[in-house]
C-alpha cells in the first residue's frame, strides 16, 4: 500500500486518501503525517545547513520520491504535503483527533468496566505515547542542534494544546450522571 499525503490549501487540511480512493486507517494517517514532518524538518536543516553537495543530494532525491509518488499522489506530492499546517494548533489538532479516533475500539477490548475508569485509562495511554513521541522528537532535533528558539517554543506549545485536547475529549465523554428519579405520585 502506498503511503498516503496529505495536502492542503492555505490552513485547511484536505482529508488524506490514496488516490485509488479507499478510506485511510486513522494509523497510515498518522504516518503519512509524521513521514511529512521528518521530510520537511530535514528539508529546513539541509538547506540551512549550507551543505551544498547535500543540497543537491536532497533535492535529487525529493525528484525521485516525487517521480514515484506521481502514480498514486500527483505532481509534486512531497510539496503539496509539506504544505500542510505546520503550527503548533494544526500538529497538536491532528495529534488529538488521530490518537482520540480509537475510543470506540479501546472501550470495545475492555468490556463491561466503569465507563469512566475505561476513558481515564484510555487518555492515560494516549498521554504515555504523546509522552515519549514528544521526548524522541525532541531528542532528534537536538541531536541536529536546532531545538532552540522558535522550534522549542512551538514545541512546548503544541505538548501543551495536545493535552488540552485530552483534557477536552475527557469532559465530552464523561458519562453524564444519573438523574433523580421523580417521587412517585401519590395515589388518588
Amino acid at each position: 500500500m502506498a503511503t498516503p499525503v496529505s495536502a492542503t490549501s492555505g490552513n485547511t487540511a484536505a482529508a488524506v486518501q490514496s488516490k485509488d480512493d479507499k478510506p485511510l486507517s486513522p494509523a497510515a494517517r498518522a504516518k503519512a503525517d509524521l513521514n511529512v514532518s521528518i521530510v520537511q524538518a530535514s528539508l529546513t536543516v539541509s538547506l540551512n545547513s549550507s551543505n551544498e553537495p547535500l543540497s543537491v543530494v536532497l533535492k535529487t532525491a525529493l525528484t525521485g520520491i516525487n517521480e514515484a509518488l506521481k502514480d498514486d499522489f500527483g505532481d509534486n506530492a512531497i510539496q503539496n504535503a509539506v504544505s500542510q499546517d505546520n503550527t503548533p494548533e494544526g500538529t497538536a489538532s491532528r495529534i488529538v483527533s488521530l490518537s482520540t479516533a480509537f475510543y470506540e475500539a479501546y472501550k470495545q477490548q475492555h468490556p463491561g468496566g466503569d465507563e469512566t475508569e475505561t476513558l481515564n485509562n484510555f487518555i492515560n495511554t494516549l498521554k504515555k505515547g504523546v509522552d515519549q513521541g514528544f521526548k524522541e522528537a525532541r531528542d532528534v532535533l537536538q541531536g541536529l542542534k536546532v531545538l532552540n528558539g522558535d522550534i522549542a517554543s512551538n514545541i512546548d506549545k503544541t505538548y501543551d494544546l495536545v493535552q488540552q485536547g485530552f483534557a477536552d475529549f475527557i469532559a465530552a465523554h464523561q458519562p453524564k450522571p444519573a438523574e433523580a428519579e421523580p417521587e412517585a405520585s401519590a395515589a388518588t
